[in-house]
């Protein structure tokens, strides 16, 4: 095996014991980089590139080198440069990076260098982590794709390039299953990294709100924006949230709670645990726009069927699966986020102007409004503005009763339900409820990109965990007829993490020997 296809875990091992250096596992994914890359993302790219993956909008290979060195540095004086010492990790381009490039993958953004580092990036660099440099992602996060990213060529998927690595943390996902880092550092606000993760046949989890600081990170739906985890496996996954995960000054929403080790009862297995099944996460529902009624689609039966596996398995190591858990309000999370997040991103988007940083337009303009107008209209994409407006109208005075404030209503229900299901006085008592991550295994390139309700609809099952701020994890689970991967996630109480991921080491070690697990993306089959 070689370097860049090992885990977090075991690279980081071999670099404390002197094994192998840091700088040699940073060539080793530099490499992997070059290897199935491909040609990075920038501004008028071409969209028809279909044979790499092309992760990046930057490779900081400098950087990363210099990174590197200093953790090969401390270990030779026998100091220990962290628990990450000589592991290479990617971030989303959302998050500031000093003195390094950070886009949002957005035309405004693409001349603004950060002045200061995001705390979790400050915290992985803390941790001896090597950033190799920054991914790709659907415009400000907008999207469930990759496909609106102003950087093309976009992000594909390493198990069929013709097909998406999902969105909007789509670069990260494709990073890690490409092996271009063992980790990375991505966001997710109604699935962004759980359901590329599931696409991508990789770990991604979405921490409880608040678990991990979002100080510098480029907002997109301030209280639904999450940042978290994406590794090739449960116990890397783990150690990574160990680091990013804690209390902020520079940000009052980041939780004081305390954090506990993340690694410590992983191998604790699942015996007398409740994991609950729901009727309403086997079904998509949607409103249909020519009965005006909500119509409902039972998921694939791959997909279905990925779920019972996942449930007999867990239930052979021990725990206890309760069927009919009612999660009544899980079909309403989409329209009710759909407008919570326009009327947060209209909101964060405002300070995108032309005058303070970013993309200012070439042509004079007659005032400053003139000065606005012109600079957003060149330097966003579609999908920033479908949001600005939809954000707008849904707020102003005469519908905000209607659509807003209605909304916050839904969301509130929605909180209600998984505080029920997990009540410890309550009729179910769950530990996590276990569900599929996404309705359909990852489509292809521009199958529906240009349809926002519909590539909405890709994230119903995970955008219910966002509006309660509750924790959830996507686990790998097979693959599909097409050779695709396929996800199930668990979701937990607040602050459950460490009960997700002992639940999901369980479940990854009982699928271990399964021959899925042995099957590698496409890309990397002639590596």
């Amino acid at each position: 095996m070689q370097l860049a296809d090992l885990s977090a875990h075991e690279l980081a091992e071999l670099i404390r014991k002197k094994d192998v250096s840091a700088v040699e596992a940073t060539e080793a994914a530099l490499e992997r980089v070059r290897a199935v890359d491909g040609e990075p993302g920038r501004l008028d790219g071409p969209r028809d590139e279909v044979e790499k993956v092309h992760a990046f909008i930057t490779v900081s290979e400098e950087q990363a080198r210099a990174q590197a060195k200093a953790v090969d540095a401390r270990l030779a004086k026998g100091e220990v440069p962290g628990p990450l010492a000589g592991v290479p990790y990617t971030v989303k381009d959302i998050f500031a990076v000093k003195d390094v490039l950070s886009t949002a993958a957005s035309r405004i953004l693409s001349n603004f260098v950060a002045p200061y580092t995001a705390t979790p990036v400050e915290r992985m660099n803390a941790a001896g982590a090597v950033m190799l440099g920054k991914v790709n992602l659907d415009e400000f996060t907008y999207g469930s794709s990759n496909e609106s990213s102003a950087y093309q060529p976009a992000s594909r998927n390493p198990w069929n390039p013709a097909h998406v690595p999902g969105g909007s943390s789509g670069g990260s996902a494709a990073a890690v299953a490409a092996g271009e880092g063992a980790l990375s550092l991505g966001t997710d606000t109604a699935g962004s990294i759980r359901q590329p993760a599931a696409f991508c046949g990789v770990v991604g989890m979405k921490p409880t709100y608040g678990r991990v600081s979002r100080y510098g990170l480029i907002a997109f739906g301030s209280s639904l924006d999450c940042p978290g985890p994406v590794a090739r496996t449960v116990r890397d996954a783990a150690m990574m949230l160990n680091v990013i995960a804690g209390p902020d000054a520079h940000d009052s929403t980041a939780a004081a709670t305390p954090v506990p080790d993340y690694t410590a009862a992983l191998e604790e297995g699942v015996k007398g645990m409740r994991i609950g099944l729901s009727p309403d996460y086997d079904k998509i529902t949607f409103f249909n726009h020519e009965t005006g009624e909500m119509d409902s689609q039972p998921l694939p039966k791959e997909i279905a069927d990925a779920v019972l596996r996942a449930a007999d398995k867990l239930s052979d190591a021990g725990a206890r699966i309760v069927e009919g858990v009612p999660m009544p309000h899980t079909r309403y999370g989409i329209p009710a986020y759909f407008v919570i997040s326009r009327v947060e991103a209209a909101s964060n988007l405002h300070r995108f102007d032309g005058v303070k940083y970013g993309h200012r337009t070439a042509f004079k303009p007659k005032d400053l409004r003139d000065l606005y107008r012109k600079t957003r209209a060149e330097g966003f994409g579609p999908q920033p503005k479908l949001r600005i407006l939809m954000g707008m109208y849904v707020s102003a005075a005469q519908y905000s009763e209607q659509y807003y404030h209605r909304a916050l209503q839904v969301r509130s229900l929605i909180r209600g339900d998984f505080d029920a299901a997990f009540d410890a006085n309550g009729t179910h008592k769950l530990d996590a409820l276990l569900t599929a991550t996404t309705p359909t295994p990852a489509f292809p390139v521009g199958d529906i990109y240009g349809d926002s309700v519909l590539m909405q609809y890709a994230d119903q099952l995970t955008v219910p965990a966002n509006h309660a701020g509750v924790p959830a994890i996507s686990l790998p689970a097979g693959l599909s007829s097409e050779r695709l991967p396929l996800g199930v996630q668990l979701i937990g109480p607040d602050f459950s993490e460490a009960t997700l991921l002992r639940a999901a080491r369980a479940f990854e070690a009982a699928t271990a020997g399964e021959a899925w697990r042995a099957e590698r993306p496409a890309v990397l089959v002639n590596i």
